[in-house]
Parts: C-alpha cells; structure tokens; sequence
C-alpha cells in the first residue's frame, strides 16, 4: 500500500496539532495550580483554617447549649469564616507587600514574587470579605457584624501598628480572639437569642466571653513566642512585637507571666459550670506545661526554649478547645 506525500504530510501536521494541544493544555494546568498555591499564600491557608476551627468549635459549642446540632449552619458557618479570615489576609499582605520582600518566610508570597498585582489581590480580597460577611449575616446579625469588626482591626489597624509599637501584639489578640466569639453566636438565630436573653442570659454571655478570654489570652505566649524565634526576620521589616523590642529578660518574663496566665483562664468553664473535670483536668496539665516551657525561656532566654513555648502554643489551643466541646455542660 502507498502512502503518498501528502498524507504523510497530513499526518505530521496532525500529529503537530496534538502536541501542541497538549502542550497548551499542561500549560493552562500549570497557570491553575500555580494560581491555587498563590491564593493559599494570600489567605494564609494555615493560619486560616486554625481561625476556622476555634469558630466552628465554639459553634458546636453553641449548637449543644440548644441540644441540636444544624449541620447545614455549621458549613455555612465554616465557608463564611474562611472568607472573611481569607480576606482579611489578603488586606494584611496588601498593605505589607514592601516588606514581606524584606523577611525570608514572607518573600515568596506572590504580591513581593511578582506573581500577583496587588490589584487582582485587592479584588479577591473584597470578593472574599463581602461574601463571607454575607454568607455570616444570613446565619446571624451579630456574627456578620463581628465578622466586619474583625477584618477592621486586624487589616487597619493591628497592621500598621506592628512597626510602631509592640502592643501591636494587645491590639491584634482583639480580632484573634473573635472567632470563637463569631462562632458561638452563629449557632443562635435571632429569636433564640432574644430567648436565652430573657430566660437564659448566662448561655449567651458568659460562655461567649469566656471562650474570647481564653482564646485572646493565649494569643501572648502564642505571638511572643513566634516574635522570639523570627525576630532576626522580623527586624529586616522593622516589625516590633516583643514586650521591649528586644530578646531580654523582660520580654522572657513577660512570655512566663503570660503562660501562667493561661491557667485560671483556661478553668474558667469550669469555675461558670459548662466545663467538667476532664476538660478542667486537661487545661490544668497543659498550662503547666506551657509554664514551664516558659520558665525555661525566662532563666535561658534562648532560642531553644522559645521554639518549645511557641510549638507548644500550637497544640495547647486546639486541644482545649476540643476537649471542651466533648466535656461541655450545658447551662
């Protein structure tokens, strides 16, 4: 059989189209996954999905208070919280985009890369803050108005503080503390807060403001511990979030003081009575360890020690509140 020259050719040419469109679809495969890693950085995907979990915690909390558990609400919950805290990211890295440049562990982000324009990441940024703020009213007023106050603090004005002064770190435990605040009320609607308002008052007062206490509390040894370790990085930006600017005996006794602050308010649910023994039990054992590990910060001020404070901040939130949503009485 002959194969004239012609269908040779065809078939080169075919074959030519199909490389190059698989070519060009790999390429648009790349830009994709390149354009996912990127958003991951601009919402700090870690740090976010830790705010997610203390909100959707406390609203499980709140969820067994009433006796029933709405899951739809909890994802709802979950997907607003994940965008305001993304957005408010976002806002952080706008407004830090010169001097994430300047910090190792930030430089890679894609605002400084060059891989984003900070107006396609203001756009998402907007985008994300309207929709989960939205996405928090339709469960709750108040959550939606939380949601808006925290994105507020932590972007405006916990940001610009971090090269002026260090109680940056007592401004921005503000917003770190709302959502677990954000979380619980979510769980109500608006009648049954005004319910609970009138026979109930303590379910939707004291077990709100005592989960923001523990949690806004932590955020010190937590932050400290992180500004201990980074603080070489942290200079290159002019950030300034240790007690006294400095790796001292002061700002080590300041990362003590704060760890064993941890211990009456981490008994706290306990001491109102919508906390058992186990939870007590379990929060007594780690703020101990957290105070020793901060102890030995304070008679070493080595770096050591302080990897051991802000490693076990890691552990020490999620925990208690974990053991505390299986270990809940209900007022």
């Amino acid at each position: 059989m002959n194969i004239s020259d012609n269908d040779m050719q065809a078939k080169k040419h075919g074959g030519d189209v199909v490389v190059h469109k698989h070519h060009r679809t790999g390429a648009v495969l790349a830009e994709v996954m390149q354009f996912v890693g990127d958003l991951k950085k601009l919402v700090k995907m870690r740090l976010t999905m830790t705010v997610v979990f203390s909100a959707s915690i406390a609203f499980l909390i709140g969820s067994k208070q009433q006796g029933d558990i709405n899951w739809i609400n909890w994802l709802v919950l979950t997907l607003g919280g994940f965008l305001v805290t993304g957005s408010a990211n976002g806002f952080n890295e706008i407004i830090e985009r010169d001097l994430d440049k300047l910090m190792k562990r930030t430089a890679d982000r894609p605002i400084p890369a060059g891989r984003m324009t900070t107006g396609q990441a203001l756009v998402l940024s907007l985008l994300m803050g309207i929709a989960g703020t939205y996405t928090l009213i339709t469960l709750n007023f108040i959550a939606g108005v939380l949601s808006v106050f925290s994105i507020i603090l932590y972007a405006f004005i916990y940001t610009p503080i971090k090269r002026k002064s260090p109680i940056a770190v007592f401004v921005g435990a503000f917003p770190g503390a709302l959502p677990p605040l954000i979380g619980y009320y979510a769980a109500f609607s608006q009648n049954d807060l005004a319910a609970y308002s009138q026979s109930n008052a303590a379910a939707i007062v004291i077990i709100p403001l005592v989960l923001f206490a523990i949690q806004f509390v932590w955020q010190f040894p937590h932050f400290w511990g992180i500004a201990w370790v980074l603080d070489e990085d942290y200079k290159r930006a002019g950030f300034r979030l240790l007690p006294t600017t400095r790796r001292d005996k002061i700002s080590a006794f300041m990362v003590l003081f704060s760890t064993l602050l941890m211990i009456p308010v981490s008994l706290l649910p306990y001491y109102f009575g919508f906390g058992g023994v186990v939870v007590s039990l379990v929060s007594l054992a780690g703020g101990l360890l957290f105070s020793w590990y901060g102890l030995r910060l304070f008679l070493k001020c080595d770096l050591a020690s302080a990897k051991k404070v802000m490693f076990t901040s890691f552990f020490y939130l999620p925990l208690i509140q974990l053991v505390l949503l299986f270990d809940f009485v209900a007022l």
